[in-house]
């Protein structure tokens, strides 16, 4: 029944429950950002444990690579420089590129060695594995009890391994993960809302979790694992695309325990190309499907506390979200008709405080963020919409990858490419990488065109509180599916946007 006593058909009654279920699934999330706040400022203060080895152990840097011709020289030369003593520390660069990666490698690695460093190119006869494949591949080679690995977009400063070692405090200290920096945030806006959004990931999420004893995950580089750890949880295992997320969760459910430095970071490199980020957002995405499926029936089966067991299950379902965002945008318009048919426009007490709550805790959450990273966040605060926007955009690639994740659809293991790009300098522009041309980028430039005729509605209506609504859903699908198209023109104008506005 509407306002005026209107009835409404059962179908329109279902189309408006599910539109408000899905605001309140999202108000929810909300709620879980605000308690990840709450956690991470009750333990801000908590220390990890920390000793003095009387003689450092042996530890082996893995630098697994594939086609990296840009950015291979770079890696090498800041690992090999690192501050550890040399007979104590191996380096293995796990080379499976079939370009011209192979050859700067080779030079470098046999100039290294001339220098006296234990440097090693390891090829293997194939790529079975991918990433993982040639991390076990390494491991069961490697002098060291320790593995140290970096992707090929990390640049480790001299001092990290030393600043690391010490909190390897006990025989179940199995892996410590670092905080991830940026090189080039200031690149373009999709670089800024990266950084962003990655600073919250591991500023509140890590340090909440690591801190109050709940799950946490190896991000897949800029972590140093113990040998042993690894080889008790079962190795390295190719069966999903997040070979990290899933070795996290075997090795923690064995009884091993992780540590996360907040205050150790390394530099590294975020794509600028919205195909490429694509192709990442894809392949975590999906592979956090993937061990979803393969880890929670552990879970649920251990005897952990039911605390750990659902915030586990929260944290491997998270992208989920994705796939409701992309349902969300397909009822808004029918929403907006039935309501506005039935009067009920007319009263949105409920739809806005919904609204208001979701976005809210995104500002608090990564305001939050920014200041434990040592940030300006009023700074930052500006590009909070885009941030929201970005996330709204990469929902139909994104969803194409949970679902294929859910039904088992299996795909190769499709690497980010990496240019050499430092802050504001740099380009992608006739580059030998590119990401990969995206399926979905039709779906999202007619979602944009979708919100254009939602705008005009509303407008016409005089519905103006929906208009923020409705630009960060239109913004979003526009900017990541004209930036996926790769028209020239239309890349540079982020860019020249954020050098304007910094």
């Amino acid at each position: 029944m509407g306002p005026e006593g209107i009835t409404l058909h059962p179908q329109h009654q279902l189309l408006i429950g599910a539109y408000f279920a899905l605001w309140s699934v999202f108000a929810m999330l909300g709620v879980r950002r605000i308690w990840m706040i709450w956690l991470y400022r009750r333990a801000r203060n908590r220390t990890f444990g920390r000793r003095e080895w009387e003689r450092l152990p042996r530890v082996t840097v893995q630098l697994p690579v594939y086609n990296e011709k840009y950015v291979i020289r770079r890696l090498i030369r800041s690992v090999a420089a690192l501050d550890y003593p040399r007979d104590r520390l191996e380096i293995q660069v796990l080379d499976d590129s079939d370009d011209g990666t192979v050859e700067v490698a080779a030079k470098e690695v046999a100039s290294l060695r001339d220098e006296g460093v234990d440097i090693v190119h390891v090829r293997r006869p194939n790529r079975r594995g991918y990433k993982a494949g040639a991390l076990d591949f390494g491991m069961k080679r490697a002098k060291g009890e320790f593995l140290l690995i970096f992707d090929a977009d990390f640049v480790p400063r001299p001092e990290l391994l030393m600043q690391v070692i010490p909190y390897f405090t006990g025989d179940r200290i199995g892996m410590i993960q670092m905080r991830w920096d940026h090189l080039n945030a200031d690149y373009s806006l999709l670089s800024r809302v990266q950084s962003i959004s990655l600073d919250g990931h591991f500023v509140v999420e890590h340090e909440a979790r690591a801190k109050n004893g709940l799950f946490f995950n190896f991000n897949g580089t800029a972590g140093i694992w113990r040998k042993s750890c690894i080889e008790d949880a079962g190795g390295w295992q190719h069966d999903t695309l997040t070979e990290d997320l899933d070795l996290s969760y075997r090795a923690q459910l064995a009884g091993w325990k992780f540590v996360f430095l907040r205050d150790v970071t390394c530099p590294s490199e975020l794509p600028v190309d919205m195909r490429a980020f694509k192709s990442q957002q894809f392949r975590w995405v999906k592979g956090s499907v993937q061990v979803a499926k393969k880890i929670l029936p552990r879970i649920w089966k251990s005897d952990l506390p039911i605390s750990k067991k659902v915030e586990s299950s929260l944290h491997l379902t998270h992208n989920l979200t994705y796939l409701l965002v992309l349902l969300l945008s397909l009822l808004v318009y029918p929403a907006v008709l039935v309501r506005f048919a039935s009067g009920w426009f007319t009263t949105p007490i409920v739809e806005i405080p919904l609204f208001f709550f979701a976005t809210i805790s995104v500002v608090l959450f990564y305001g939050t963020a920014m200041a434990g990273a040592g940030r300006n966040w009023r700074r930052e605060l500006r590009y909070f919409p885009a941030l929201m926007s970005v996330a709204i955009g990469l929902s139909v690639n994104n969803t194409k990858a949970i679902l294929e994740g859910l039904f088992g659809k299996e795909t190769p293991f499709y690497r980010t490419p990496k240019f050499n790009i430092l802050g504001r300098r740099g380009t992608t522009t006739g580059r030998a990488y590119r990401g990969m041309r995206s399926a979905t980028t039709l779906i999202e430039l007619a979602l944009a065109m979708y919100f254009v005729g939602i705008e005009i509605f509303v407008l016409r209506h005089g519905l103006v509180w929906a208009t923020p609504f409705v630009l960060l859903f239109f913004f979003g699908y526009l900017y990541v599916g004209l930036l996926s198209a790769d028209l020239p023109h239309w890349r540079l104008l982020p860019r020249l946007w954020l050098r304007r506005s910094i």
